[in-house]
């Protein structure tokens, strides 16, 4: 797990005397890294009732064509850049911003699956 909390340093690097611990509702949860695959998806509690949809696989994307604005469904092939991670290139993990080879072509995800439960996409030129 990953504490979410506010730094415990101050702006010019100095140390911050804690008031206070760690709390619950600070604590962050593990990424969903989303693979190409079949699709599976996990639901997640979250404050207030809420939930999320994790997107732990997927080998489907909602692509739109800016000059038409139509979208259709397209098979995703493979991960050609993505500049959150360089590694994520070659596991084939999908985020936002990264560039996926689809049946339709070239295009670049516009959401964010691990939180959305679904890939979105634009074709690119």
């Amino acid at each position: 797990m990953r504490w979410q909390g506010s730094s415990r340093r101050k702006m010019t690097g100095g140390k911050i005397v804690a008031a206070r611990g760690k709390r619950k509702f600070e604590m962050g949860r593990e990424s969903a890294e989303t693979r190409i695959s079949e699709i599976k998806r996990k639901n997640v509690h979250t404050m207030g009732g809420n939930r999320k949809v994790r997107l732990l696989q997927c080998n489907v994307a909602n692509v739109t064509n800016p000059k038409d604005g139509k979208t259709a469904s397209a098979q995703i092939e493979r991960v050609l850049d993505n500049i959150a991670n360089k590694h994520y290139v070659r596991r084939n993990i999908l985020t936002k911003g990264s560039v996926i080879r689809t049946t339709l072509g070239t295009a670049r995800v516009t959401s964010r699956p691990g939180q959305d439960g679904v890939v979105n996409a634009v074709l690119i030129e």
